[in-house]
């Protein structure tokens, strides 16, 4: 018969061969001298110790079946301490706990603290929570005090399944029990708990009345704020906050970058790099989403650098690589973005699809169609965002008929199920082309609700088109969906306004000041040659530089008169006197961020312009002249795609 270690150190024994070996504890009355108690307890210690590192390298349920025999042979059936590892043994092998976990914990008699807890843990992992809070009550009426182990995987199953309700009960618990409430880790996955929850406010009172606090509890509080958009109070708790960690950095990094503030975002990661705080992924891509925002190419290529030194390049890791592409993009510098897309090692769908989108957006719709093409040949699948690029390329150079196909074949071929996205996708293709009657038909047939982007679309197309009765019935369809979103009141103004109908101009404005609604102002930003940003408002002077700017505007628009530039009055949605819509069509933001970038750059420098709102018929038809007689290159980004202007054209081809 082998001996216990060789036996032991396999696990390969079947389980009837240790019915049919005697143990050693019955043996154990043969030796002489007998040994002493206290041998017999350091024996016993070394045993379960060898069984607790056995089912350490337990692989399978069976493993583990064999190490249990064992524990019986040896008498140790009643030892809570191994069992307990037992159960969480097969906790992580999926064995249910109503079957054999349950079976070895009702054969003991007097189960401790922690045998409760493994049982108790189990049932929350396999998703019945009732039955844990069953177990916790029998453990209470049995008179066994819980770990704080016990109350912290409770708040973690709340948290999963946000179950307030339950949690409040436990957090009253740990009261009750007493000494839990001061408890560091209870006390973070309560933070936790009440913050995925919905309820900041007792999260933060849990975090002010906790006696100890590490840097987890600072930062799931800071995390939390973000998310609530409540930056001001992040930020309030970083700076408190004793030991800044590269987790708390990265939360507000992250933070400011998912509120839309990019600009404090890129001043934290700047700080970061003063404390030499190590970079990760995730850092980079809070600080890569902050740049994209903002579309400022200097920092570009800074965040690029740091990437690169961080050992997270394009070549070396395709998430970080992916991101830099959509970045590339959104800064204007889409052949830039292409580079970073070929020096990518590895490409993967979300590479791919950021790839298709840039250069759709920028106008380039035949490159991403054909990109779309050499994806598949790479036998790599589209997914739903990969068709919102190729789609949105068709539509921005009307290619209606390759649109519909590709619709029709997302479900079909690649087994992508149209979204609402979609949808809006071909609204607008449908509707850029005039086919206005053919767009709100989709809208009807569609299997899903229409959103507002739905019906958002189909109005943009009623304003190129210049038909209000459509623009009517999808600005009804906006107000009951965003009856305080300005922008569908202004542009449904915009379509009356075109079309002559001042009177349901002077209604939808009624309309609008009944409900309090004020027009959000329209500004553009432009960046300098060493990387500051320079905001324009429209209408406003404030600019150092404001007499110049103004001259050099005028001077400029003096020589498009010349080439035959006209004014499009139409773009102005007053009923004014023409004089007056031609002031202020002239003190348009981005026609003021252009004039200071024609009077601060060389001759050989890309313009490029970013804008909150979508650029009017106006002020395309001026950068459109003004690309023509200066011989500059200008880029626009308006909230809808990119406009590169060249010698007299735009690469939207007036399809915008």
């Amino acid at each position: 018969m082998p001996t216990l270690s060789r036996r032991f150190s396999t696990l390969s024994t079947p389980i009837d061969l240790f019915l049919q070996w005697k143990p050693q504890r019955e043996t154990q009355q043969l030796l002489w001298p007998p040994l002493s108690p206290s041998q017999l307890q350091k024996q016993q210690k070394l045993l379960q110790s060898k069984l607790i590192l056995a089912l350490d390298g337990c692989t399978s349920v069976k493993h583990v079946k064999q190490v249990h025999a064992h524990l019986l042979c040896q008498g140790l059936d009643q030892c809570c301490f191994v069992l307990s590892k037992l159960i969480r043994m097969l906790t992580k092998f999926c064995v249910p706990m109503e079957t054999y976990p349950r079976l070895i914990f009702h054969q003991v008699r007097c189960p401790n603290p922690f045998l409760w807890n493994a049982m108790i843990r189990g049932f929350i992992l396999q998703g019945t929570l009732s039955e844990s809070v069953s177990l916790y009550n029998c453990m209470r009426r049995d008179g066994t005090r819980p770990l704080s182990f016990t109350f912290s995987v409770f708040f973690k199953a709340c948290s999963a399944t946000l179950d307030v309700d339950l949690g409040t009960q436990m957090h009253a618990q740990t009261i009750l029990v007493g000494g839990y409430g001061s408890d560091l880790y209870v006390g973070n996955t309560m933070i936790d708990m009440y913050t995925k929850c919905g309820l900041l406010e007792s999260g933060r009172k849990v975090f002010d009345e906790m006696p100890d606090k590490d840097v987890i509890s600072w930062t799931e509080l800071i995390v939390a704020y973000s998310k609530s958009g409540d930056m001001e109070s992040a930020r309030d708790l970083f700076v408190e906050l004793p030991v800044k960690d590269k987790v708390s950095w990265t939360a507000m990094v992250t933070g400011y970058a998912q509120n839309a503030r990019p600009r404090e975002a890129l001043e934290v990661f700047k700080r970061m790099q003063t404390e030499e705080v190590e970079t990760d992924v995730v850092t980079l891509i809070g600080v890569i989403s902050a740049c994209a925002q903002l579309g400022a190419s200097n920092y570009a290529k800074w965040v690029r650098d740091v990437a690169e030194r961080s050992g997270f390049g394009p070549h070396e890791n395709v998430v970080v690589g992916s991101a830099l592409v959509d970045m590339y993009s959104k800064c204007g510098s889409i052949d830039e973005a292409f580079k970073v897309f070929k020096q990518m090692k590895e490409r993967n769908v979300f590479s791919y699809s950021s790839m298709i989108v840039g250069l759709a957006i920028h106008g380039r719709c035949h490159e991403a169609i054909q990109l779309f093409h050499d994806m598949l040949e790479s036998e790599i699948k589209p997914n739903h965002v990969t068709f919102i690029g190729v789609l949105t390329a068709c539509s921005h150079v009307g290619l209606v008929e390759q649109g519909q196909q590709l619709f029709a074949a997302m479900k079909t071929h690649y087994d992508v199920d149209p979204s609402v996205e979609h949808y809006t996708c071909m609204v607008d293709l449908l509707g850029r082309v005039g086919r206005l009657e053919e767009a709100l038909e989709v809208i009807k047939t569609m299997p899903v609700e229409p959103n507002a982007c739905v019906w958002g679309a189909l109005l943009g197309a009623c304003r190129t088109h210049r038909n209000p009765d459509i623009a009517q019935l999808a600005a009804n369809n906006l107000f009951e969906l965003e009856p305080n979103t300005i922008g569908n009141y202004i542009l449904l103004c915009n379509i009356y306004a075109s079309a002559g109908m001042w009177d349901e101009v002077s209604e939808v404005r009624k309309l609008m000041r009944e409900k309090g609604l004020k027009k959000s102002p329209g500004y553009s930003w432009i960046e300098g040659k060493k990387g500051e940003i320079h905001e324009f408002f429209a209408g406003d002077m404030r600019h150092p530089m404001s007499i110049e700017i103004k001259q050099a505007l005028e001077d400029l628009v003096n020589r498009l008169k010349a080439h035959g530039y006209v004014p499009h009055l139409n773009s102005v949605t007053y009923d004014l006197h023409d004089e007056e819509k031609r002031r202020l069509l002239l003190n348009h933001s981005e026609k003021l961020a252009l004039a200071y970038g024609l009077l601060s750059t060389d001759v050989d420098y890309t313009i490029k312009i970013m804008k909150n709102l979508r650029i009017c018929e106006d002020c395309h038809a001026f950068m459109c002249g003004a690309s023509k007689i200066t011989g500059r290159e200008i880029i626009v980004r308006d909230n809808m795609r990119f406009h590169h202007f060249h010698n007299g054209t735009c690469s939207c081809g007036n399809f915008w």
